[in-house]
């Protein structure tokens, strides 16, 4: 089953998926999804994932969402503040009105660093958490990837277009926070979560280079599987395939 649905509270509406196979009373083990910078909640990844979730595995539910300025969300100038905002909003409905007994957590990219912000700030509320192409240097990536008249631009205060599908707005407010959680990103110690997080990295990365991810998982103790053939949005079927497959095994090593 997918149902879509809204959050809506302080002020905020967040726009939201809930998979799950049958009864969303059988229920008890939900999975926060998020995905990366310019995605969205509706593609086919995350519906492969959460299919093969639910048949495979009993009573888990996933819960994705648009974070700020992505999908369907209203928002036009994008802030991580409010994504973390955006992140809590998902969990507590998570926990106080679906009842969830475990949360877990399967985060792309862009998403992956939201989740890892969170930690750093919030403590942990996820039993496993599975992070796919993991972003620990945000701010270099975003920064290269704007152009020298739009860094003139922010520069003088001024806000510019960011994104693929969607444009959304961003400051320079925005890049400095992305340069300060890269430094408690990088600073912080996620050890004590080691054993709880798996991070799945392609070889073939085209913009979060592996050795990224090598470097983060080695300084942390936090098992990284590397897959060969795989892109930064593991495009090639197979890859996704051997993603998911390798999440859901890991998920089920803690859902009896």
């Amino acid at each position: 089953m997918d149902k879509p649905f809204d959050i809506n509270k302080e002020g905020y509406s967040v726009r939201c998926r809930l998979f799950y196979e049958k009864d969303v009373h059988a229920v008890d083990k939900v999975v926060v999804a998020t995905h990366g910078f310019g995605g969205f909640k509706d593609n086919k990844s995350l519906d492969k994932f959460a299919e093969r979730l639910y048949t495979k595995l009993k009573g888990f539910g996933i819960i994705a969402f648009d974070f700020p300025c992505h999908g369907q969300d209203a928002r036009k100038k994008l802030l991580l503040s409010e994504c973390q905002i955006y992140l809590k909003l998902v969990i507590d409905y998570a926990l106080e009105q679906l009842k969830a007994q475990a949360l877990y957590n399967y985060s792309v990219s862009f998403g992956a660093f939201n989740t890892l912000k969170y930690i750093a700030e919030q403590g942990n509320p996820f039993t496993k958490i599975a992070l796919r192409s993991t972003s620990v240097k945000l701010y270099n990536i975003m920064y290269e990837s704007i152009s020298d008249d739009d860094h003139k631009k922010l520069a003088r205060g001024k806000e510019v277009l960011a994104g693929r599908d969607r444009k959304m707005k961003i400051s320079e407010e925005f890049l400095e926070s992305l340069k300060t959680t890269d430094e408690e990103i990088l600073n912080f110690d996620y050890v004590d979560y080691a054993e709880s997080m798996l991070m799945i990295h392609g070889v073939l990365d085209d913009m979060v280079p592996i050795q990224d991810a090598r470097d983060f998982s080695l300084k942390n103790i936090i098992e990284l599987a590397e897959i060969e053939k795989a892109d930064h949005r593991f495009s090639n079927p197979p890859c996704m395939d051997q993603a998911i497959a390798r999440i859901i095994d890991f998920f089920a090593q803690s859902s009896d």
